[in-house]
């Protein structure tokens, strides 16, 4: 039976955060009204850390920001009316960047839980808490990349090495699928632990709200600390143009489930790290003016990551000795990989990848429809627009190959007869374009590659 009423629950605390330069190791706590505490735990290798007087204010800076980004795994099980900071109010700046992350990050679990979030999160601030611009702290001309097991930041790893860049790639967490894919670059790696409070789980068993955070804001606030302890002046994550884009549900408006993977996030997040963290500390996502097609098409001309990349989410945590073991095949994830890759890869590479072939697969077809936005949304997960789904279907019923395959022939003769001929076209999807936060030493050799303009 459920003892956890969350809408008994009047208050969320950020109750302290601490660092420990001998052993690496972060605690975040939190709170909800006068319970016991949340205590989050995150330890970066490589202790004990020196820090002169700069790098200790930097970090202290950005530690302060990781407890406050990470709260929201622990606010939105109860989403309670106020929010409290134990140790000082915030300065505007902070808390408008804040506030941001939690309205937009938190835009699908508010939704699935039928709540009105926008307008009601607030965080305590004093307009005299202000802070001067950061310095430059002499970072160390490394990029610390993030790597996720899946093709996107395998092709960031490599366009970085084909454009001479010194790199380490870095993930937290126990994954084995992450672990191969890390050992497979060949490159220095960082692998940071990283154990929610056990109280959350808790919480979930006995009625807390549950649902989508915004994963990737969590994961940049500890990668930006990593990199201001291991000596990195670039944090580098590979979300494309296409997770700007949400959800276009009809009476909502739009829900984006990678909003955290967005433009707007990166834009305001990279700009107040190096307002207010460090001036030569870098974040930006490599693959910002890259569709996902884009994407696609570069990780189809590399070699050697076939049997250990996936980016199923069901699977995620799979490691077995057949490629198929990686591959759910009957989630968003699954079905959009599958198509994505299909235009741009031999098809018995494609289906030696996932052990099947998802496009011949009737039963799909209301999972197909949902990536094309036909009939139904955009649904939340990590996949492309609609518009690109539509382009890479309609390229593969000009396939001999693919036009046979049942949810090929299906689009032909069902789903494309609706469609705006005009926004059918393979190659407009495949330019680069629009705004990115690459440093300007990259951005000629990300041009050469044809990740920039």
């Amino acid at each position: 039976m459920s003892n956890f009423d969350p809408t008994s629950i009047r208050r969320f605390r950020f109750v302290r955060h601490a660092f420990d330069a001998a052993s690496g190791r972060v605690e975040l706590a939190y709170a909800f009204d006068e319970a016991a505490e949340m205590v989050e735990t995150i330890v970066v290798p490589g202790a004990p850390f020196t820090l002169d007087a700069a790098r200790q204010l930097a970090v202290q800076s950005a530690l302060r920001l990781l407890h406050l980004i990470a709260g929201v795994s622990y606010f939105k099980a109860a989403a309670p009316p106020e929010i409290a900071i134990d140790d000082a109010p915030l300065d505007p700046e902070t808390a408008a960047l804040l506030t941001s992350i939690y309205e937009n990050g938190l835009g699908e679990f508010a939704y699935n839980n039928g709540l009105q979030l926008r307008g009601k999160i607030r965080f305590p601030v004093a307009a005299d808490a202000g802070a001067g611009d950061a310095p430059a702290l002499g970072l160390a001309q490394r990029a610390l990349v993030a790597i996720g097991g899946g093709k996107d930041s395998l092709v960031s790893i490599e366009s970085l090495r084909d454009a001479g860049a010194a790199q380490t790639v870095a993930w937290h967490g126990g994954s084995q699928l992450i672990a191969a894919c890390a050992a497979k670059t060949g490159l220095a790696t960082l692998n940071i632990e990283r154990k929610l409070a056990p109280r959350l789980f808790e919480l979930n068993r006995e009625g807390a709200l549950n649902g989508h955070i915004p994963v990737t804001a969590v994961n940049s606030a500890i990668l930006v600390l990593a990199a201001l302890l291991t000596g990195h002046d670039q944090v580098v994550f590979s979300n494309e143009r296409s997770a700007s884009y949400g959800s276009v549900i009809p009476g909502t408006g739009e829900v984006n489930h990678q909003w955290s993977k967005g433009w707007d996030f990166e834009r305001s997040f990279g700009d107040y790290v190096e307002r207010r963290i460090a001036a030569d500390l870098r974040y930006y996502s490599l693959l910002r003016p890259l569709s996902e097609l884009a994407v696609a098409q570069r990780f189809a001309r590399i070699d050697g990551y076939d049997s250990v990349f996936s980016s199923c989410n069901r699977n995620f945590h799979i490691l077995g000795e057949k490629p198929g073991s990686r591959w759910c095949g009957q989630c968003p994830k699954c079905r959009f990989v599958f198509l994505a890759l299909a235009p741009f890869m031999p098809k018995p590479r494609l289906l030696a990848i996932f052990g099947r072939n998802l496009l011949d697969e009737p039963a799909q077809a209301a999972g197909f429809d949902a990536l094309l936005e036909f009939r139904d949304h955009k649904p939340f997960e990590c996949v492309g627009e609609g518009v690109e789904s539509r382009a890479a279907l309609h390229a593969l019923t000009r396939r001999p190959e693919w036009r046979e395959d049942a949810l090929v022939r299906r689009f032909a003769d069902e789903v494309l007869p609706h469609l705006d001929a005009g926004a059918l076209d393979l190659a407009g999807q495949l330019e680069p374009r629009g705004e990115h936060r690459l440093p300007p030493a990259l951005v000629m050799a990300m041009t050469k590659q044809g990740i920039t303009e």
